[in-house]
Formats: structure tokens, sequence, C-alpha cells
């Protein structure tokens, strides 16, 4: 086992959080807000979850990089993550931007962390260790264990990898390891090349390490989590390589001593719709694979609002948020975000509810042009069955919310993506429609 690490280690390691680009996997969610501002939980955001990791690690100075939609993240990271003005503590983000050397966008994960580097190597704490985290996982990680393996490895760079079964490994980017966890070998997706496959297993050694069975048969794949010493990452980005994935991790592989951080808690890349929903909806499992209700806490910005009111609702598996008012609704394997307004009568199944940021806003009534004032509620009788919620969403009495069967595109008041019904942010149903 690696020695436990100081303080002074964790003070010279330096987070760096990836926004990732338009996120139109995750459309419409992210038709407005930045990838890692994605609500999550009922009342957190998918940037929280590096930032707490990080917090929870004793690493404390982040940057979270950005390009698209960053207003909403820009403000939640600036009501959540305080810090006084006695500690060398923060949190900011680094949106894209134009500069004499170089006037175009991230072309990558690689290229965004180059555009920044002089933010990163410059100021007055010369920062040993850099951790490249991506900003739209769900894991609680504790990385005062990978930097002390790193640094007893001598490493010049450490992946964090998950053991995966044959039929996962397909689709991800696998590492191959001596008996000591040095990467010998990196193949991207191998897909159906069982042969290929054969070849890439784990060592019994590091099953044995890992508290595997040798009988079973796992798969190194990495979670895209990185941590370079300062060297490592200067000579790996001198160059025009886009991305850490595809480009820079191979190459490093070739050049450097590279090793291997097993990781086997609950990790899930939220990428798509359809695992954004299961990751949702699944917290409300019994036993969930991802559990909120740990002693470190997962941080977010705290709202100061009331105790949720129930009246008269049955609830079997759910998440309820601050905020908010259920009357009469029945609510099953589903999440309520904050400030949500259940009436009599809904029927909400396997859905996530994301919530609203206020409980009324202000409208113009299209036919008199004046102004109005519409609560954000959902209606009486409504039915709401695997579909996604975004916020300050209004839906009138007797909708029906539900897939049908119906092939993933856009319809009105909604998109079908992965077989799941998502409204958009601010959308206004009328009573009685059937979406």
């Amino acid at each position: 086992m690696p020695k436990d690490i100081t303080s002074s280690v964790q003070d010279s390691t330096l987070a760096i959080i990836m926004g990732g680009g338009q996120g139109t996997r995750l459309s419409p969610l992210t038709d407005r807000r930045a990838k890692p501002a994605v609500p999550l939980a009922g009342k957190y955001r998918l940037v929280d979850i590096p930032i707490s990791n990080c917090l929870n690690s004793g690493i404390r100075q982040m940057y979270v990089l950005t390009q698209f939609n960053t207003e909403s993240l820009h403000r939640h990271i600036t009501d959540a993550y305080k810090f006084d003005a006695f500690t060398e503590s923060f949190v900011h983000i680094l949106a894209a931007q134009q500069t004499p050397g170089d006037d175009e966008w991230y072309q990558g994960t690689a290229d965004a962390v180059r555009q920044n580097l002089e933010y990163f190597m410059g100021g007055a704490k010369p920062f040993k260790y850099f951790l490249i985290l991506s900003g739209d996982q769900l894991y609680r990680m504790d990385f005062k264990k990978m930097l002390a393996e790193h640094i007893e490895r001598d490493a010049k760079l450490t992946i964090a990898t998950t053991p995966v079964d044959r039929e996962d490994a397909r689709a991800f980017g696998l590492m191959h390891t001596d008996d000591d966890s040095k990467i010998t070998r990196f193949v991207e997706k191998p897909g159906d090349n069982n042969e290929l496959l054969d070849e890439l297993t784990m060592p019994a050694s590091l099953l044995a390490q890992s508290n595997i069975a040798e009988d079973e048969e796992r798969f190194q794949a990495s979670i895209g989590i990185y941590l370079f010493n300062r060297s490592a990452l200067e000579k790996c980005l001198d160059n025009d390589f886009k991305d850490f994935g595809k480009n820079i991790i191979p190459k490093s592989i070739e050049d450097y001593n590279v090793y291997s951080h097993v990781f086997q808690g609950y990790w899930e890349d939220i990428g798509t719709i359809g695992s954004y929903h299961e990751a949702n909806v699944s917290l409300t499992d019994q036993i969930p694979s991802f559990n909120f209700f740990e002693e470190q806490p997962i941080y977010t910005r705290a709202r100061f609002l009331p105790t949720s009111k129930i009246n008269g609702a049955t609830i079997k598996n759910g998440l309820v948020s601050d905020g908010c008012i259920i009357e009469g609704a029945t609510i099953t394997r589903s999440l309520i975000g904050v400030r949500t307004v259940l009436r009599y009568g809904c029927h909400i199944n396997n859905s996530v509810i994301l919530g609203a940021d206020y409980y009324h806003r202000n409208s113009v009534n299209s036919e008199t042009g004046e102004a109005e004032e519409i609560s954000i509620e959902i209606g009486e009788n409504v039915i709401i069955n695997d579909a996604i919620i975004d916020k300050n969403v209004t839906i009138g009495r007797d909708v029906v919310i539900q897939p049908d069967d119906r092939p993933d595109g856009k319809y009105e008041y909604c998109v079908i993506s992965d077989g799941i019904v998502v409204i958009p942010k601010s959308t206004r149903i009328p009573a009685g429609t059937r979406v």
C-alpha cells in the first residue's frame, strides 16, 4: 500500500476540470447551459461531483474549462464555492477566448489545456501535479490514493482505470499493464476483436491486489482521469495534438513511465440522455449504486429553501428535493427537483423532474399584450412516464407525457432521445395536451 501523502502534496496539486464541448448528445438539456451545469439528483449540478471529490481529497485549487453557454455554470460556481480571504483555495472558470497567439475555440481536451497553460504554469505558486478531470461523470474518488501511488512509483503520468468485463470493454479505451501496474499498451475501443481483447486482460497479480477472483476476466478501462507531473504535462502538450485520449495518452505510454490507478467504485459517464436519465432515477433505488448519503458530502449551492410540503401523496422509491409542494400525487421511481409543485392526481413514473428556479414567472399574454404572472407547476391529473422535465416548465391539467414507442426525434413540446421524453427548459404545455 502506498504511504499517505502530506498536505504539501495536496497544496501542490492543481485540478483542471474539462467542461466538454457543445454536449449535443445531452440536448436539449445542454441547449441553454454548459454540460457541467446540467442539474443532477434534484439539487446538484454535474460539476459538483469533480469539485466535491477534489475538496474531499484536500485539493482546493481548481479551474473549470468550458466554452459553450457558460452563464449558468459561472453563476452556480460563483454562488456555491466561496472561500475566505485567508486561503489560497479557488474554483475558477476559464472560458475559451481569442488571444494574439490563438483565435480558435478549444479543438479538444488537450488543446483546451494547452491554450490555458500559461495560467496553470505561471503565477506565484508553481504546481507540481496536475489532475485532469471530466465535468460529466458521476463517481466518488479519493484522489489522495492516486497521488500517493503516483509519487511512490515515480510516475510521470498516472491514468485512472476501472475493471470491466469483456462486453463493456469493447466500447472503452483499454490499458494493458505489467504486474506492477505500469502501462505497456493502449487500445482505443477494440469492438468485436476478441483476439485483441485476449491480449489485454488484467494480469493475475493485479486481480489479486484488486480483490478480484483470478478466474474472473477483467480489463482496465480508462475513465478519463489523468494525473501529470509538471514537466510531463509541458512536454506532452508541446505539439498540435488535440485530445488526451486519442493522441496524448498513446504517445505518452511510448515515452514515459505511465501507470494505472485501479478504481473500483461506482463510475458512470453521463454523456447521453439515456445514461443521464438512468443515473438519476437509479438514485431512488433502495440501495443505489451511487450513494449521496455518505459522510463526505457532495457540495452545491445553498438555496435556503423551506422544507418540502407533502399532502396525501403516495411515494414509492422517490427522492424529493427542498422547497417542493406535493398535493395528492403518486410518485414511483422518480426524482423531484427543487421548488417542484405537483397538483392533485398527478402520476409521475420513472421520471426526472428538474424543478424550478422560482415559483412564479412573469410572461406576456400573446392576445392582450399584457403582463401576467404564471405559476410554475404541474397541474392536476397529469401523467408523466419515462421522461425528463427540465427546469421552469409549466404543465396544464390533464396532460399526458410519455414516449409511446415513438422514434427518437423532435416533436411539438418535446424531444425524444434514447426512448426518453425530454421537455425543454421553460416550456409551457396547455391543458389536455398529449405530448
